[in-house]
């Protein structure tokens, strides 16, 4: 029987996967709608390019219901404070991503250029603001939030929307968003053909550049002036999920320690850069169903970068050091911890399964005859 200390590594590497899930599955159609006013020349390019992610858009998102719930369930404490602490950006999104299905829908409704161009703008907004408000999460991770819990566990947030918008978060918001940005537009290289896919091959050089160098300076912005956290005191992996039970404190370079200290961990930032790179020479080659592969990869790593950084914590408290949310101090009871495990390992494949029929069912580009002569397309 798996012990404690193991279960924790487990959810914190399945959590992990379904971040990374998300922004693989969910990231390329966000990146198609951002897309949109660039590549969508006219109306019927428009209508091709919603109608490559009109099918499966639903399914992706079932990568965020899948983490929000092993936040909730594995880590009471990380979805209690974050939740509450970002919940105004929460509901940005939440709305944001309201207008996709809204968008999709209502543009059908009536012929009128003004009309059909409004919800254009709904859906642009609906990729933009998610990818930008994700990134800007990760961004106030990497800083610190404020919070802190009192001797009773009870959580006070004392910060603001506002407060999370400071410069270093802006900056990982616009690596968050270049990331989707490259991902869509190889997406939509693979799934039409024509101009919009010429398009969307000339965009991919440029969001790699435009990806590389943000996240270039997003690292070396850490290196040179964000303080990263480290326990003080012994670590207790097998201990009780109280986070007030440890000392820690803030030091430079603390969030490049794990590369020192587990140099294999190197590969995973080695990965976002390897797997972009790719991804601009495959697409140079017409090998734009590899570069799909290789820019998921690129996605994985830059989103891994932020895990292995900040492991073992989870949520670091920038008001109280000692309040912030590890592996170790944050989890559930290990009944639930292996009840859940059981439940993915059940799940897990199956959704990975469904996921893999669909794709293959909708396999081939989305043709412009195809739209005008397909009654049930989006338009």
């Amino acid at each position: 029987m798996l012990d404690y200390e193991t279960l924790r590594l487990l959810w914190w590497a399945l959590l992990g996967v379904l971040l990374i899930g998300f922004a693989i599955m969910d990231g390329f159609d966000l990146g198609v709608a951002a897309l949109l006013p660039i590549l969508g020349r006219t109306d019927l390019d428009r209508r091709v390019m919603i109608n490559t992610v009109g099918p499966v858009w639903e399914g992706n998102q079932v990568w965020l219901i899948l983490g929000a719930g092993a936040v909730f369930a594995a880590w009471p404490a990380l979805y209690a404070t974050a939740f509450s602490g970002f919940y105004i950006a929460m509901f940005l999104v939440l709305c944001a991503l309201i207008l996709r299905p809204v968008g999709f829908k209502f543009r059908s409704k009536l012929d009128g250029t003004a009309w059909r161009h409004a919800w254009d703008t709904a859906l642009v907004v609906g990729g933009v603001v998610p990818a930008v408000v994700f990134g800007v999460a990760f961004g106030n991770v990497l800083q610190g939030v404020p919070f802190h819990f009192d001797t009773d566990l009870r959580v006070t947030y004392t910060g603001g929307f506002f407060g999370l918008l400071n410069p270093f978060a802006l900056l990982c918001g616009f690596v968050s968003l270049a990331m989707v940005v490259m991902h869509g537009a190889v997406y939509l290289a693979v799934k039409t053909d024509g101009e919009i896919a010429a398009r969307a091959r000339g965009v991919v050089p440029w969001a790699v550049i435009l990806l590389l160098a943000l996240f270039s300076l997003a690292g070396a912005w850490i290196a040179a002036g964000i303080d990263g956290y480290a326990i003080t005191s012994a670590l207790v992996p097998d201990g009780p999920s109280n986070p007030l039970m440890k000392s820690v404190a803030r030091a430079p370079g603390a969030w490049l320690e794990n590369y020192h200290r587990f140099p294999i961990s190197v590969a995973v930032p080695a990965l976002g850069y390897a797997g972009a790179l790719a991804t601009w020479g495959l697409v140079r080659a017409g090998r734009s169903g590899l570069a799909f592969i290789t820019s998921s990869l690129a996605v994985a790593g830059v989103v891994g970068t932020v895990g292995v950084s900040v492991f073992p914590f989870l949520l670091p408290s920038s008001s109280n050091p000692a309040s912030s949310l590890t592996v170790w101090d944050a989890s559930s009871s290990p009944a639930t911890l292996r009840i859940m495990l059981v439940a993915a390992l059940i799940f897990m494949p199956l959704i990975l399964a469904y996921t893999a029929w669909v794709f293959r069912v909708l396999r081939g580009p989305v043709r412009a005859r195809d739209i005008t002569t397909d009654g049930g397309a989006f338009y």
